[in-house]
């Protein structure tokens, strides 16, 4: 038993929760040293359906010539149709409140069949054309599907696949190479679209609490809102070929980190506030840095200079104090 376990159980004891009995209770039970294995399989579990869609997508890529496309194809359609299959036969149904199965084993063949199924439309998208020219179909039918399994088998991991399909549909993707070249939007109409997309997460969320529809899922949804928003918002700023709006996403930046701020303290959601924070922070950053291109630093910059590193270092003191505060009001 760790020094923090024993102070707890011991400031129990004190404080007359428990008894004698029940504190030595505790003690020979937490000097057993036992501990639960939950976590690590089903790491493993979500890991194995990882290298088993990975696997198929790379034998479909090095025997493409040999197999034959109906053959893959076919395949695929039976172990989907199995996973579904055995999906449905073992699932309770669909209900507004969280769900939680029996087995495991369940919520990752849902997410092994939502996957393959994007796989298998798109595939069938790429090489027959099914959808002829209406590309988008062969994002919106898995993005659909997506949405339905996730709300059908209460499934956070395959929602996660519906709400990126979504951003895909309206034109929006984030890679680590898009941020690194400065190229998240091509063009002004995308960042708009994030935003709107954002805001529609968010009034979903809201909707959902009313009618107590998988309020569980709320801060998902919000997660994935408070990045369309804040990285659109902050693409807005540094794009200088349209100076004129910049005020606006200065606007939509502030209001989103206030929505955020609050609704972090209401879920108290440490990684929505952290977020909100990092967002923000460069947001701020940003306008300052636009604001002083009209200031001339000609007399100043030697100022300026020994400013900024007692800048940063203050920012840095700042937002651990704020997250030290978050933290012990979050737990009062």
């Amino acid at each position: 038993m760790t020094k923090l376990e024993e102070q707890a159980a011991q400031s129990l004891l004190e404080s007359k929760f428990i008894t004698e009995n029940q504190f030595e209770e505790i003690t020979v039970y937490r000097n057993r040293n036992i501990f639960s294995l939950h976590a690590e399989l089903k790491f493993f579990l979500y890991l194995s359906v990882l290298l088993f869609t990975s696997g198929i997508g790379i034998l479909i890529y090095q025997n493409i010539d040999t197999i034959g496309h109906i053959v893959i194809l076919a395949i695929l359609l039976v172990v989907i149709v199995g996973c579904f299959y055995y999906c449905f036969k073992n699932s309770k149904g669909f209900q507004k409140t969280e769900t939680i199965f029996d087995s495991p084993v369940l919520e990752y063949l849902v997410l092994a069949a939502t996957i393959l199924t994007c796989i298998f439309i798109g595939y069938l998208q790429f090489q027959y054309e099914a959808f002829g020219t209406h590309y988008g179909l062969a994002t919106l039918i898995p993005t659909l599907i997506s949405f339905f399994c996730a709300y059908y088998f209460d499934n956070k991991s395959v929602l996660t696949i519906a709400i990126t399909g979504l951003a895909a549909y309206v034109g929006i993707s984030a890679t680590p190479q898009d941020l690194l070249r400065n190229n998240f939007y091509t063009s002004q109409n995308l960042t708009y679209s994030a935003i709107l997309l954002g805001g529609i997460l968010i009034v979903w969320t809201i909707y959902s609490s009313k009618i107590a529809l998988k309020t569980h899922f709320k801060l998902l949804y919000l997660t994935f809102a408070l990045h369309l928003i804040s990285i659109a918002s902050i693409s807005g700023l540094t794009d200088y070929h349209n100076n004129s709006l910049w005020m606006l996403f200065v606007v939509v930046l502030a209001g989103s980190a206030y929505y955020f701020y609050k609704i972090s303290y209401e879920l108290k959601a440490i990684s929505l506030y952290v977020f909100m924070i990092i967002y923000a922070y460069i947001g701020f950053n940003i306008v300052v840095f636009r604001i002083f291109e009209f200031v001339n630093f000609s007399d100043i910059w030697m100022l300026f200079i020994l400013i900024l590193p007692v800048y940063f270092i203050g920012s840095i003191v700042i937002f651990i104090k704020l997250i030290k505060n978050f933290n012990k009001e979050i737990a009062a």
